[in-house]
Order: structure tokens, then C-alpha cells, then sequence
């Protein structure tokens, strides 16, 4: 019997490609908020919000940026700092406290809506489904994709949410979490990404067996790593790596 049990994959550009999703998401979770927001305002005979939207989409990322310099352990919860950002620049644009949380909380609804409007690449379902015979599968992702809601959740019963263990990847530990919820050891378990920084080196470090999807090889690969141009190549690779033991 293989000794690899387990495979665990990264979400975004390795089994969907996600060029333009987030700047589509970024843009429409706000400008939705302020179009909502205004209709809401003028229908109860309020003042208007009377923030620009460039302006205040530049402000939103400041705002950002500010939390992540004030509070540096949650660099990686995406969720978070867009939460608390939105709070705060509805509630100085004259807001009530208890409107703001309630308006941030819908604009985030909205975000997590079109950020799950991904699309995986083709071979990528029919691939899962006959590496979930023969393997225990898990997601680890920094982004704050809603888990749950993505296209592929049934493929991974079990999903690491980096960001919001405070451990945005490479740090080691959403990988031991996957592990401990997979049960198995490092040596069993083989992890599946497109970022040498984040996928590859922190799964190979554990002694986990890892794969790089990346079209271009421009550094040679350490023990335990090899490298596929597109996750449809995986399949052959696993044929390969068990022949030889793994």
C-alpha cells in the first residue's frame, strides 16, 4: 500500500485561475455598498453618505492598511480588516454606530458572494473526485474565499482558512492543522500549490511531499518537490511518484 495518504491543495491559481476575480470582487462589494447605501439613506429621508467612490475606495484600502500596521497578527484575516475598514469609514462618514456594523456586514455578504464566482479549470472536479477513492483531501487557502460556499466545498471536507488562524501560509501551522484533521503524519501527506513561498517550501520543510504548479521551472527543486506546468497534470505525477514508492 502507498504511503501517501492524504493530499492537501491550494485554492486560488492552483485549481482556478484567479486573474481578475479579486479586483472584480474588490470593486463591486463597494460600489455596491454605496449605490445600496444611498437608496436606503434617501429613502428614509437622510443625509446622503457623500463619499466618492474612488475616494473612498482608496480610503477603504488605507484603512486597511493601518489595521494591519495597529494590529500586525491579523495581517492574514482579509475578512476581518475588511470588516473593521468598512465599520470605520461608514461610521466617520456620519453613520450610527449600530447602521455602520449593519451596513459593513452586508457590504462583506455582498464581497463573499462575487468572490466565490470562481471558475475551476475543467479537469479540476472530474480530478478530485477520483483522488477522494483513494485519498483524504483538504483545502488550504490565505484567501478569504468563503469555504463553504466555493464551487469544489464538496471535494474538501476538511478547509484550512489560514488567515483566520492568524497563520496566514507560509507559516507551518494551517498545514499541521490539515494534518491533525486528516490524521496523518507529514510523510504521508502531499501538498499542492502554486506559490514556491507559500505552498512549497512551508509542505516540504514539514517533510511533507509537495508539488509546484508553475509553467516556467526557474530554480532547481529541492528533495521531495516536483513540478507540474497545470493541476490536470497531477494525476500522471501520482501514477509516478507511487511506482516509485512513495
Amino acid at each position: 500500500m502507498s504511503m501517501l495518504q492524504a493530499i492537501t491543495f491550494d485554492l486560488d491559481d492552483t485549481l482556478w485561475d484567479n486573474h481578475g476575480v479579486m479586483a472584480r470582487t474588490e470593486e463591486g462589494h463597494y460600489r455596491w455598498l454605496l449605490e445600496t447605501l444611498e437608496t436606503w439613506l434617501a429613502a428614509r429621508q437622510l443625509a446622503p453618505l457623500g463619499v466618492n467612490y474612488a475616494e473612498g475606495l482608496a480610503d477603504y484600502l488605507a484603512r486597511r492598511q493601518q489595521l494591519v500596521a495597529e494590529v500586525p497578527e491579523r495581517r492574514g484575516d482579509f475578512t476581518w480588516l475588511r470588516l473593521r475598514a468598512l465599520e470605520a469609514q461608514l461610521e466617520a462618514s456620519g453613520l450610527a454606530r449600530s447602521t455602520a456594523l449593519m451596513w459593513a456586514a452586508a457590504a462583506m455578504n455582498e464581497f463573499h458572494r462575487l468572490r466565490v464566482q470562481v471558475t475551476p479549470h475543467p479537469e479540476v472536479a472530474p480530478l478530485l473526485s477520483n483522488l477522494r477513492q483513494r485519498y483524504r483531501l483538504a483545502a488550504i487557502t490565505n484567501g478569504n474565499i468563503h469555504l463553504q460556499r466555493q464551487p469544489l466545498a464538496e471535494y474538501f471536507p476538511i478547509a484550512i482558512a489560514a488567515g483566520e488562524l492568524l497563520a496566514p501560509k507560509p507559516d507551518p501551522r494551517p498545514f499541521l492543522a490539515a494534518l491533525d484533521r486528516l490524521g496523518v503524519a507529514p510523510a504521508q501527506a502531499l501538498h499542492v500549490g502554486d506559490s514556491w513561498e507559500e505552498d512549497v517550501l512551508p509542505a516540504q520543510r514539514l517533510g511533507m511531499q509537495a508539488v509546484w504548479v508553475s509553467e516556467t521551472a526557474d530554480q532547481a527543486l529541492p528533495e521531495r518537490v516536483e513540478r507540474i506546468a497545470h493541476v490536470r497534470e497531477l494525476a500522471e505525477l501520482l501514477t509516478w511518484l507511487e511506482k516509485r514508492g512513495l
